[in-house]
């Protein structure tokens, strides 16, 4: 990977020493650019630098919520770098798992600081760093739950459909020096979404047109698409990347 030729692009990923945030970091280093990850694990963090090339990527440990640990992100990332091209907001938590009629509103609180107002603070940081002033993009890691009810995930989902929405608003008003586009995937094959396989992959898979759950690098591909030259009319869009589960709606 490090013999690749440098892009002069720089992102940073948050969420991004395993799963899909991992897999947007390696597509984006496949490709020259170079990389600050996040997350709150320092030695996950350290074993995904170490993968990537410590030539190409460093990372801060910390909690996305955190304003302090945005602020010094950025300001590391400009450090290191001198610029900050792309931002993927990834970090995410879905702590709760049943009906939200019974959910509590502490829970709710912490997954919406976590997978949207976290988010809002990282697009700020990066704008006034770097991208209000030479451009840029924003891939919002959002979710299939974030389109339909999800039974059993709903706060997750409904902090997802927030993001879709930030992603609009933030579309709009960063126009034209900064895209801003979403992705939204369905189950991806990650230690965050086991439960939702573990023990039963084949019957999970089973429901997909495509034949299989997704990836990480099926994510790190479309965000490496949307972090492109070829997607320079593209803002403002959520792209889902389902494996073709969607195409089972209203089937019976």
């Amino acid at each position: 990977m490090t013999s690749v030729e440098l892009s002069g692009k720089v992102g940073l990923v948050t969420g991004g020493s395993r799963g899909i945030g991992y897999g947007v970091a390696e597509a984006l280093v496949a490709r020259g650019d170079r990389v600050c990850l996040t997350g709150r694990n320092e030695d996950s963090l350290k074993e995904a630098v170490e993968q990537l090339g410590a030539d190409r990527a460093i990372y801060v440990a910390g909690k996305a919520h955190d304003e302090a640990h945005q602020a010094a992100t950025v300001e590391r990332t400009m450090e290191a770098f001198g610029r900050v091209d792309f931002l993927v907001n990834n970090a995410g938590t879905n702590p709760v798992f049943g009906p939200i009629a019974d959910l509590d509103l502490d829970v709710a609180r912490k997954v919406f600081e976590t997978n949207v107002v976290s988010a809002l603070g990282f697009a700020q940081k990066t704008w006034h760093a770097w991208q209000k002033d030479n451009g840029g993009a924003i891939v919002n890691i959002a979710s299939v739950a974030g389109l339909s009810p999800s039974p059993f995930i709903g706060a997750y989902g409904i902090s997802k459909a927030a993001m879709i929405n930030l992603t609009v608003q933030l579309a709009h008003e960063y126009a034209p020096k900064v895209r801003v586009n979403a992705i939204a995937p369905a189950v991806v094959k990650t230690k965050f979404a086991k439960a939702l396989y573990e023990g039963r992959e084949e019957e999970a898979a089973a429901a997909y047109p495509l034949g299989r759950l997704g990836v990480p690098s099926d994510i790190g591909g479309a965000a490496a698409f949307l972090t492109s030259d070829q997607s320079d009319w593209v803002t403002g869009q959520t792209l889902v990347v389902d494996g073709g589960i969607f195409l089972n709606a209203g089937t019976g």
